[in-house]
């Protein structure tokens, strides 16, 4: 048997995974996005949800890496 024929692998099927089964948890993904870019950009002033600037203050840096303004 030569080298060139001992790299020969044969094709594997992937297994399809029905959209039902997948889209709670795109759901899921999206709506933990959708809360990430709330407090990263929006949880301060008159639309607050906690209070005080804890959460300002903790996600700062993060506002000015993703473009959000704050100050």
């Amino acid at each position: 048997m030569s080298v060139a024929a001992a790299n020969i692998v044969s094709p594997v099927a992937l297994a399809a995974i029905p959209l039902r089964d997948v889209l709670p948890w795109v759901i899921f993904a999206g709506l933990l996005c959708l809360l990430g870019v709330y407090f990263v950009g929006a949880e301060e002033g008159a639309t607050s949800i906690i209070r005080g600037m804890y959460v300002h203050e903790f996600v700062h840096d993060s506002r000015h890496l993703l473009g959000f303004p704050c100050h």
